[in-house]
């Protein structure tokens, strides 16, 4: 397997983390489709959305495969009175990943970056490795650390 830009910033950074791979399916880009690939619960598998605030900027959020975003909590998380998710378009051209390959390590720029709650009652989750058909695995709090993510309450 090849080492994606997310894996090699994991070295740099002296992180531990595991790899799985799955088959991917364009019809089906749906992280519950990535959770049952690499057998991890949808709860622990988490997917990167990246919106816009009312007061500009980008923002990213991290939430379980199995949930929506509650953009109201998100907005409230990022101190903003709305958020709208960014269009599928813009999303290489903000942060270097194409949809069902985003990750929150290695964006272009960094934003400002929230992680669902609930990814504390975890000792591992996974978040893609900057493409589709794989994920990196590692402890929420290392990833929260290395990214500078708060833990927040983000789903409907």
């Amino acid at each position: 397997m090849m080492k994606t830009n997310v894996m090699r910033l994991l070295d740099q950074a002296k992180l531990p983390y595991r790899t799985a791979q799955y088959a991917y399916d364009e019809a089906d880009l749906s992280g519950l489709h990535a959770a049952e690939g690499i057998g991890m619960a949808p709860e622990q598998v988490f997917k990167t959305l990246v919106a816009r605030g009312d007061k500009g900027g980008c923002l990213v959020f991290c939430i379980p495969v199995c949930c929506a975003l509650d953009l109201k909590k998100a907005a409230k998380a990022a101190g903003q009175k709305k958020v709208e998710l960014v269009h599928v378009k813009e999303l290489l051209g903000l942060t270097g990943y194409i949809r069902g390959g985003c990750s929150p390590i290695g964006m272009k720029k960094r934003f400002p970056t929230f992680l669902e709650e609930t990814a504390q009652l975890y000792d591992e989750i996974a978040v893609s490795a900057g493409q589709r058909g794989c994920q990196v695995i590692l402890s929420p709090g290392d990833l929260a650390d290395y990214v500078g993510a708060q833990f927040q309450d983000l789903t409907e």
